[in-house]
Formats: structure tokens, C-alpha cells, sequence
């Protein structure tokens, strides 16, 4: 699942670096950046990491789990305008996120 998810998170990182809109500011840069920092961290867990468990209980790996990362529109939205935060803060918001719920606050 971890790999799933980091390749995910790559690809969506490139899909940021090759956009070019005039007068982003860097903004497309700065998702791409948070992303593959956020790609490099899940790479690192080990599959039955907390943050990867709920979100295979989100529904996040398909119906039953254990399959690819497919998000749903919600949280594909939410990943890719992430732009700050730390990588685990961002693990933390799917799950809600998939389920209809409010983000919890950063603290």
C-alpha cells in the first residue's frame, strides 16, 4: 500500500511541476515540493503504520482494502493542492476528508 500511495503522490507531484500557469507565484512548485516530501515519507512506513491503516479503513486502497491508492474525488482534490505542512499532517486529513468530514485544525 505504501508504495501505491508514494507513487501516487509522485505522479500527482509531476502533474504540479509541469503545469504552467502565468503568474503562479510558485505555487505549482511549492505542491510539488510538499508532495514529494510527502511521497518520500510514506515510502518509509512500514504498511501497518497507523496513518496507512486508516486510510485502507477510508477506503482509500479500494473497497476491501489492500489494492491500489485510488482516492476518491474528494481526497484526490485535497492532495493535489496540498502545498505546506508536514507529510504525516497530510495522512492525517484524508481519512477525514474521505469521509465527507472536516479537516482536523493543524496545530
Amino acid at each position: 500500500m505504501t508504495e501505491s500511495l508514494s507513487g501516487y503522490l509522485r505522479a500527482r507531484a509531476r502533474w504540479r511541476l509541469d503545469r504552467v500557469q502565468h503568474k503562479d507565484a510558485g505555487w505549482n512548485a511549492r505542491c510539488a515540493l510538499a508532495l514529494l516530501d510527502a511521497a518520500a515519507y510514506v515510502e518509509v512506513l512500514p504498511e501497518d503504520d497507523p496513518l496507512v491503516l486508516a486510510l485502507e479503513e477510508a477506503g482509500c486502497f479500494g473497497a476491501h482494502g489492500g489494492g491500489e491508492f485510488e482516492p476518491g474525488e474528494a481526497v484526490a482534490r485535497f492532495i493535489d493542492f496540498w502545498h505546506e505542512g508536514e507529510p504525516w499532517e497530510l495522512l492525517t486529513a484524508l481519512p477525514p476528508v474521505s469521509r465527507g468530514e472536516p479537516v482536523p485544525a493543524r496545530r
